[in-house]
């Protein structure tokens, strides 16, 4: 008896610490994205396809910029930013980095200036995501490769902005971070009222993989939440190896910043780095056939680079039975469309 109380009151416990920690979470983001996001079905490329039962979770369609995941991470680290006084923020990507341009039009509504040091050449055309940095007047400066030299860069630009009496908030690449794990934590609770609304349960999560932040914040917040669901990315540049780590970094970090006994091992993060291919942003033939399978069949567009590549792995699994035909299957719509049109020439002739 006194066991069996014990056990109980444990695990009490441990549900009450899962709670308060989501209770943090939605203390410690700044409101600005417009959840909670659809949750639609895709009957027509379910059929096509032969099955699973398809979902679509449509983050393209949160309420910052041209929309994209990176609006749920940014809700973290703007308010901090915030509550430290800033009014310069100062970020990093590839020349047409979503997450750049996202950090520009958050600093912009919150009436600081945004600096991006975009790593690639000057183009001579300004296009894709480049062209709506221009529209945000972000501070832009070009800088050669990644590496330690990008951060230090911008440590000199903040340093510089402080000696003229502004006070700069820097925001790493790709904005993941244990403490913007939570974007995704609250996107799995959100998704999983959405499918309680409507009595489904959810079997698997499919997301693309980059800088690890999406995919360990769903996994987070499918432990708090005792949501069984398996959560799977397709990384669009590291090998699986890297990108399990990454991952598992992110949801031990968040778990220890949010005071929940939690962690996870590498091995447990279910990753796949067959779908890199060429390379990352390499638009190939499977790819250009995911992005207009998805179109014609739903109406609905996914980019060259995240998405398409996700959806190539998606389908790819399908085809070979990794699912039943009646599981619950969400493909979440990270964003990403203005890189569609840096690919207008292949696409065009597809």
């Amino acid at each position: 008896m006194f066991v069996h109380q014990h056990r109980s009151r444990v695990k009490s416990l441990v549900k009450s610490s899962k709670l308060l920690a989501l209770t943090k979470m939605r203390e410690q983001k700044i409101g600005f994205a417009g959840f909670p996001t659809p949750l639609q079905k895709m009957p027509r490329l379910s059929k096509v396809l032969g099955g699973p039962r398809l979902f679509v979770k449509r983050d393209d369609m949160t309420d910052l910029a041209f929309g994209g995941n990176k609006a749920r991470k940014l809700e973290f680290l703007f308010a901090d930013a915030k509550n430290k006084g800033a009014d310069v923020v100062i970020s990093t990507g590839a020349v047409q980095s979503n997450c750049a341009c996202m950090v520009a039009a958050a600093a912009r509504r919150l009436g600081m200036k945004p600096v991006l040091v975009l790593v690639g050449k000057e183009p001579d055309v300004y296009d894709g995501n480049l062209l709506l940095d221009k529209l945000l007047s972000a501070e832009i400066h070009f800088i050669d490769g990644y590496g330690p030299h990008v951060e230090d860069f911008m440590k000199t630009l903040a340093n510089t902005f402080r000696e003229n009496g502004y006070n700069p908030y820097i925001i790493p690449v790709g904005a993941s971070t244990p403490s913007t794990v939570p974007g995704y934590t609250l996107a799995m609770e959100e998704l999983v009222n959405q499918f309680n609304q409507i009595g489904e349960t959810i079997d698997y999560v499919v997301c693309a993989c980059g800088t690890g932040g999406t995919q360990a914040g769903l996994i987070f917040g499918a432990k708090l939440l005792d949501v069984t669901a398996k959560i799977i990315g397709a990384s669009v540049f590291a090998s699986k190896d890297d990108a399990s780590r990454t991952v598992a970094q992110l949801v031990n970090g968040s778990a220890e910043l949010f005071d929940v006994d939690l962690s996870i091992v590498p091995e447990e993060v279910v990753v796949f780095d067959d779908y890199i291919k060429d390379g990352y942003g390499v638009l190939n033939h499977e790819v250009t056939s995911a992005l207009k399978l998805v179109a014609e069949t739903e109406g609905i567009f996914l980019d060259p680079v995240y998405t398409g590549k996700a959806m190539v792995m998606l389908i790819d699994l399908i085809k070979k039975g990794y699912f039943k035909k009646d599981d619950s299957v969400v493909f979440f719509h990270t964003g990403g469309l203005p890189a569609l049109f840096m690919y207008r020439n292949k696409l065009g002739k597809a």
